[in-house]
């Protein structure tokens, strides 16, 4: 198999030709290592390749029977490799066992070889690291691939692997995947599990899937994967049908409410609300009924009481992984703003979790009313394209933590409000602007992954996107 035929293909493409026997399984793994070889120089998104792939399902019935896969540095971890989270604080932490979606990624026939970036504990929109440098953005180096999922995002978009782990606690799947121009769903909260080590993720802010190129792999990635884990607390809605079987239903109106200010009133960029303004004129062009609408949100408040959430957590992970490596906690080990959230979180009371939480709960009734009166929400997943590498820095010594986070949520003003809710939303690469990529985002009620996933396979077909960047077609030539 050519690096150029390995590209062309999507992670159910290449398992197919794997369970046919066109081509071997070890020939697509060479392949994707050749891809590290060509283009991580250039990006700087894998940081350790494995010497041996860890094993997936030996099955050929696996959906991703054989198809080459890459983990996020953080949460997520597989027995004996590292976890490191972006941070010098975490080097060389191992775990001894799968997390559950772990074992999950193999079962669907994943074969792991290696890992990405991440920014430190994910507390970032863009994968830029004192541990392990920046990460740029494929379709123009000098720019940022987003975070936390940077690394993942762009791997994918460079062509090493068709599909890639991420997780999102607030924007980090849709975030990356809107500057590197992939698919990127957050499901519904709990859809996928997040144990054994933990009962959820940043007190239900945060879940773990992945970034694909294809609604198709998107889909079955998804059937592969979600659903409780054993002592998980909480279930999602079960789907109806599978979600595969989801992209080819018969397409219903939806009522679809458009947003391009975000909450707090910052600017949208023009080649933004441009990219907005079409795809509302697309799907409207489907059939659908589009609106201005929006649901209600305190952002002031919203931004200080997410914050809570955040930075008790992060204080938490902090003390567990500096006690297990016996590490000092001081900026020998951890980026400046990182330390000031920590100390933060250190000063938090359980009555402030508390507030948080009653907050939270506010916000989940008033958007479920207005998601009673329409099934989807379009907006921007990001006000502006992808910015300069160095735009935002995470050793800054001049925040605090509330500038840091209002730093980060300012960013992305469109994103985090729907971890707080735990609707599924996902980010289409519709649109670019001076060779970067523009996602748009689209949210559904709770539950509702399989009415996005319908909505974007009609998307894929009337606005098809580009599958890669320039920068892999160059590389696999």
């Amino acid at each position: 198999m050519k690096p150029s035929e390995y590209i062309a293909q999507d992670g159910l493409g290449l398992a197919a030709l794997i369970r046919e026997r066109k081509v071997s399984g070890n020939e697509v793994l060479d392949c994707a290592r050749r891809m590290v070889d060509v283009v991580n120089p250039q990006i700087n998104a894998v940081i350790e390749t494995y010497a041996e792939a860890l094993a997936g399902s030996k099955d050929p019935v696996a959906p991703f029977f054989g198809v080459p896969f890459l983990t996020k540095d953080l949460v997520l971890h597989a027995a004996g490799q590292r976890l490191e989270m972006g941070s010098r604080l975490a080097q060389g932490l191992v775990f001894e066992h799968d997390t559950d979606l772990m074992a999950r990624f193999r079962r669907a026939g994943l074969r792991t070889f290696g890992r990405t970036t991440s920014p430190e504990f994910g507390y970032c929109p863009t994968t830029e690291t004192v541990a392990n440098g920046p990460t740029r953005n494929p379709w123009n180096t000098a720019y940022m691939a987003g975070g936390s999922s940077g690394g993942s995002a762009a791997a994918v978009a460079a062509g090493i692997v068709p599909v890639a782990h991420a997780n999102d606690g607030g924007g980090s799947i849709r975030i990356p995947a809107s500057c590197c121009g992939l698919l990127g769903l957050k499901p519904t909260r709990a859809r996928t599990p997040i144990g054994p080590d933990s009962a959820e993720g940043l007190n239900g802010l945060g879940v773990e899937f992945a970034v694909t190129r294809t609604v198709r792999d998107c889909a079955a990635l998804l059937d592969a994967v979600q659903g409780a884990g054993p002592g998980d607390p909480y279930v999602a809605p079960p789907p109806v049908g599978t979600y595969l079987e989801a992209m080819s239903r018969p397409a219903q109106r939806l009522r679809i409410a458009v947003m391009g200010t975000a909450w707090g009133g910052q600017r949208t960029a023009p080649a933004v609300l441009e990219a907005l303004g079409a795809t509302a004129r697309q799907c409207e062009a489907l059939g659908h009924v589009v609106t201005e609408a929006a649901p209600a949100l305190d952002w002031d408040e919203f931004v200080k009481r997410t914050m809570v959430y955040w930075t008790a957590n992060l204080t938490a992970w902090i003390d567990q992984v500096a006690a297990v490596l016996q590490r000092p906690i001081d900026p020998s080990t951890l980026e400046a703003t990182t330390l000031a959230c920590y100390r933060h979180g250190q000063a938090l009371k359980a009555t402030d979790l508390l507030s948080a939480m009653d907050f939270a709960n506010r916000v989940c009734r008033a958007f479920a009313a207005f998601f009673a009166q329409y099934d989807v929400l379009l907006t921007p997943t990001l006000p502006a394209p992808p910015a300069q590498l160095g735009t935002i820095k995470s050793n800054d010594a001049s925040f605090d933590a509330e500038g840091w986070t209002r730093k980060v949520f300012g960013f992305t003003p469109f994103t985090p409000v729907f971890n707080t809710t735990g609707q599924p939303a996902i980010s289409l690469p519709l649109a670019r602007a001076d060779g970067l990529p523009i996602g748009m985002q689209f949210v559904g009620r709770f539950g509702a992954e399989d009415t996005l996933i319908n909505l974007a396979a009609q998307l894929e077909q009337s606005v098809p996107w580009p599958r890669v960047a320039p920068l892999a077609l160059t590389a696999a030539a």
